[in-house]
């Protein structure tokens, strides 16, 4: 099938390589949006002969629909700079031949925490839409925690294979995403008129804790299951105490 693969990056030189090389075959249009790399990003994404827009950083959903909207074909493969496709899932794309433009397709995903697969817990049964036609779906303005703007008439189809999503490097990059995710969460419950209430700050913590690592058998994935679960908790606890000041100022 013809189709354009959209990928926002930021400083992802450590990682784009191995997403651009899973892709390699599946299509002669590749959209790099990059808002300010100071690495090597551009020139890798540009030896894989890629097309870079470079833009400022308007929030995830913004800058998806950026690519988006200069792309070649209305088909979309919309990945992340961490996320590769196995050759399961390349094959299966690649054999496609779409004719309603009302049908999506769904992608399971492995989540990999430093190299090693983590199978329960938050990170297990990983599903996202990430293949679309641009003519009847877009990314919502959201600017974290993004979606499609699916409607009632849309298909959904769940290819096999898989995307397998490299999430982080190390420690330290873990938790400055988690503190970054809080704070663009805690913006966007601001905008909304949302309030952090003793329920949220105190209880949700501790429930989102106990539903990853125990009711959902995070313990299994040994310390790398516990330190999710753990980071998750104090994610949720970040998102509503950054929330509680922005209602304060």
């Amino acid at each position: 099938m013809l189709l354009s693969v959209v990928i926002i990056t930021r400083n992802e030189a450590h990682i784009i390589g191995t997403t651009l090389q899973s892709l390699q075959g599946i299509t002669d249009d590749i959209i790099i949006v990059d808002s300010g790399s100071t690495d090597t990003t551009i020139a890798i994404a540009k030896s894989f002969g890629a097309t870079i827009i470079e833009t400022s950083w308007d929030g995830y959903g913004p800058n998806k629909n950026k690519g988006i909207a200069v792309a070649k074909y209305n088909w979309i493969l919309n990945l992340d700079a961490d996320e590769a496709i196995d050759t399961t899932l390349k094959t299966a794309i690649e054999q496609l031949n779409p004719a309603d433009e009302n049908t999506v397709y769904n992608f399971k995903f492995k989540n990999f925490f430093c190299n090693k697969w983590i199978r329960y817990g938050e990170w297990s049964g990983d599903k996202h839409v990430r293949l679309f036609n641009r003519n009847t779906i877009r990314w919502n303005d959201a600017a974290v925690h993004e979606g499609l703007t699916l409607n009632s008439t849309t298909k959904m189809v769940l290819l096999p294979g898989h995307v397998l999503h490299y999430t982080t490097q190390n420690i330290d990059e873990y938790i400055s995403k988690t503190i970054n995710y809080a704070r663009l969460n805690a913006q966007k419950y601001h905008v909304q008129g949302k309030q952090a209430n003793f329920f949220k700050l105190r209880m949700a913590p501790w429930l989102t804790f106990f539903q990853h690592y125990i009711l959902r058998l995070g313990f299994l994935d040994g310390w790398e299951g516990y330190l999710i679960a753990k980071t998750t908790a104090w994610y949720t606890f970040l998102k509503y105490t950054f929330l509680k000041e922005l209602n304060r100022q």
